[in-house]
């Protein structure tokens, strides 16, 4: 039945819809997903790799350079200098210190640049550093 008090004074039945949970909800869905969101670092540059029959696959490098067969270096898809490798490698270790390095080289780049990478990195202060390979087929 119809109220004629509450219709004559005004006071009609309205409802109202809380905007502000959705909003704080939405917002700690978004927070949620960008801190738990990982992000792979490529080199940046399709190289052919190498086959070793003791390949293992490794989990805690976070840091990839890559060496393609005339010897350039890339990282994060870009060509850099040999001697900018060090102080790429200690700002990426300062941001984790228990990361390693892996150094994706070309089947059929120097040997000279993959060491200079290498030696590099290892002077950036990183503890493990890593030649990339493929995993032998059994045949």
């Amino acid at each position: 039945m119809i109220s004629v008090r509450r219709t004559i004074r005004g006071g009609g039945d309205t409802a109202d819809i809380n905007m502000g949970p959705l909003i704080d909800m939405v917002f700690l869905l978004l927070i949620f997903f960008v801190v738990t969101t990982s992000f792979v670092k490529e080199t940046g540059i399709d190289v052919s790799r190498s086959n070793a029959a003791s390949a293992e696959p490794k989990e805690s490098a976070n840091i990839m350079i890559g060496v393609n067969e005339q010897g350039e270096v890339y990282y994060e898809g870009k060509e850099i200098d040999v001697r900018s490798v060090r102080g790429l490698v200690e700002r990426a270790l300062a941001d984790d210190p228990n990361s390693g390095v892996i150094v994706v080289a070309d089947r059929s780049s120097e040997t000279g640049a993959v060491v200079k990478v290498m030696d590099q990195a290892r002077l950036a202060g990183a503890g493990e550093v890593s030649l990339a390979a493929q995993k032998a087929q059994a045949e």
